[in-house]
């Protein structure tokens, strides 16, 4: 999946977008999975620390793309909230969101399986 190491070895370049999405995706489900993050200001407390981030505005941006309060339940197995979050994420990461939604909804499913 990996192509090779960007000029940072703590980044890894992906050959396709799609494995990169994916990527992502399978950080977030580990955070509900491993460590019980259930909220859009848990998951991005914990994806994008304080220390680094504008933490709070980031996590209401997240929740503002889900349709939630920052504070709310989500549920990133469901595929649709993870297809959402997805490009919340990347627009705040970039200042863009370049993926079309099918590209998002295949690296969700190989992340689902």
């Amino acid at each position: 999946m990996a192509a090779d190491q960007s000029s940072d070895p703590r980044f890894v370049v992906f050959s396709e977008p799609k494995w990169g999405l994916r990527a992502l995706a399978k950080v977030l489900l580990s955070y509900q999975r491993k460590y019980g993050l259930r909220t859009p200001a848990a998951i991005i407390g914990r994806w994008a620390p304080p220390s680094e981030n504008d933490t709070a505005a980031y996590a209401r941006q997240v929740a503002r793309a889900l349709g939630v309060g920052v504070d709310d339940r989500i549920d990133l197995q469901d595929a649709d909230t993870l297809a959402r979050i997805l490009p919340a994420i990347v627009a705040h990461e970039n200042g863009q969101q370049p993926y079309a939604p099918d590209l998002i909804a295949q690296a969700v499913g190989l992340a689902l399986e």
